[in-house]
C-alpha cells in the first residue's frame, strides 16, 4: 500500500443558466458589471483598466449598456451585454453605439458566440486601424462542489495585435508604462523594508492601477491603488470580497477603527465587494515624490493589516 495520502480535490461544474444569477440583462447583469470590483474582472480579461462613466448611456433614441473610459487616458469604450447567444440585432447596436460615442474600443459580452458573429468581429478588427478595436467575450459561471458561483470571462475575438502589444512593454500605452515603472520602483523600495517584508509577500509588479497584498485570507486583502491623472492620488484599502455581513460588522465599529488608524476613512459598500480606504492627494507624476509616497503606502498597509486582521480572523 502506498504511503501517499489521498488527494482530495473538488469537482468543477458549469452553471449553464446565467439567468439563475442574473435574471435580466438591464436590471441584473448591467448593474452588477458596472460595480468597480466586477469591472476589475473584465479589466483583467481584456487588459484595459476600465473606469465607469455611465450606465445606459444615451446614443440618440437608444442607449449603450455601459460606457467606460480607460483609466488615465481619454479612450472611450462601450460595453454591450447579452445573456443569450450573439445575434444580428446586438451586432447592429454595437456599430451604432460605437459611432454615436466615437468609441475607441467595443466590448461585446455574450453567453455564446455564434460562428458568424465571431467572423464578423474578426472582419471588423482586420479592416480597422489601431485606433479602434473590437472584443467578443463569453461569460461563464462555475462552481466547485457546493461553493459560491464564480464568473469567468473568456476572450473569443480581440484586436489583431492586442495580444502582442499587451505583452510587449515597448508597445504599452504611456499610462501602462508609467504604472509599471511606479510599481517596479515601489516593489524595490518595499523589498528593502524589513518590517514590510515580514508582513507581506510581494507580488510581481504589473502595468495596472493596483498592487494587491495578501493577508492570508481568500475573502480579504489589502490593495494599494494609483490614480496618476485626474484624481492625482494614491490609496491604501482593506478589500472585502463578497461578504457584506463582514462589512456591516466593521462599519458598526467605524469610530473605533478610525481612532485606531488615526484618520477618517472612506467606506464604500457594493454588492460583491467593499472597501475601507485611506486616500492621499499628491502629484504622483512627480517622481521626486515617490520615496515619500512609497513610505506612506508601506506604513498604511502595515497599519491596515494590524487594525483589520484581528477583526476578521
Amino acid at each position: 500500500m502506498s504511503g501517499n495520502k489521498a488527494i482530495d480535490l473538488g469537482v468543477m461544474t458549469r452553471v449553464n443558466d446565467l439567468r439563475s444569477i442574473w435574471p435580466d440583462e438591464a436590471r441584473s447583469f448591467t448593474p452588477w458589471l458596472a460595480e468597480e470590483e466586477n469591472l476589475r474582472l473584465l479589466s483583467e480579461a481584456v487588459g484595459i483598466d476600465l473606469v465607469l462613466e455611465e450606465k445606459e448611456s444615451p446614443v440618440g433614441a437608444f442607449s449603450a449598456d455601459i460606457y467606460v473610459k480607460e483609466e488615465g487616458t481619454d479612450r472611450r469604450i462601450i460595453i454591450e451585454n447579452q445573456l443569450e447567444a450573439s445575434d444580428h440585432d446586438h451586432l447592429g447596436k454595437l456599430i451604432t453605439y460605437a459611432s454615436g460615442k466615437s468609441a475607441d474600443v467595443v466590448i461585446w459580452i455574450v453567453k455564446k458566440a455564434r460562428d458568424e458573429h465571431r467572423q464578423a468581429i474578426e472582419w471588423l478588427n482586420q479592416r480597422t486601424d489601431n485606433s479602434l478595436g473590437f472584443f467578443l467575450l463569453e461569460v461563464e459561471l462555475w462552481k466547485i462542489d457546493d461553493s459560491r458561483t464564480a464568473p469567468k470571462f473568456n476572450i473569443v475575438e480581440q484586436p489583431n495585435e492586442w495580444a502582442k502589444t499587451t505583452r510587449n512593454t515597448g508597445s504599452q500605452s504611456e499610462l501602462q508604462r508609467f504604472q509599471l515603472e511606479f510599481w517596479s520602483a515601489f516593489r524595490e523600495a518595499a523589498g528593502a523594508d524589513e518590517e514590510f517584508t515580514r508582513s507581506f509577500t510581494l507580488q510581481k509588479e504589473r502595468a495596472q492601477a493596483y498592487f494587491d497584498l495578501s493577508i492570508g485570507s481568500s475573502s480579504c486583502h489589502i490593495t494599494l491603488r494609483l490614480s496618476p491623472d485626474k484624481k492625482q492620488q494614491v490609496a491604501a484599502a482593506f478589500y472585502i470580497r463578497d461578504d457584506k455581513d463582514l462589512f456591516a460588522k466593521l462599519s458598526n465599529e467605524c469610530d473605533i477603527i478610525e481612532r485606531e488608524v488615526g484618520s477618517k476613512m472612506e467606506w464604500h459598500e457594493a454588492n460583491k465587494a467593499c472597501t475601507v480606504s485611506l486616500i492621499r492627494k499628491i502629484d504622483v507624476r512627480n517622481r521626486e515624490t515617490w520615496p515619500d509616497i512609497f513610505k506612506w503606502l508601506r506604513s498604511r498597509a502595515i497599519l491596515l493589516r494590524k487594525v483589520f486582521t484581528s477583526r476578521v480572523a
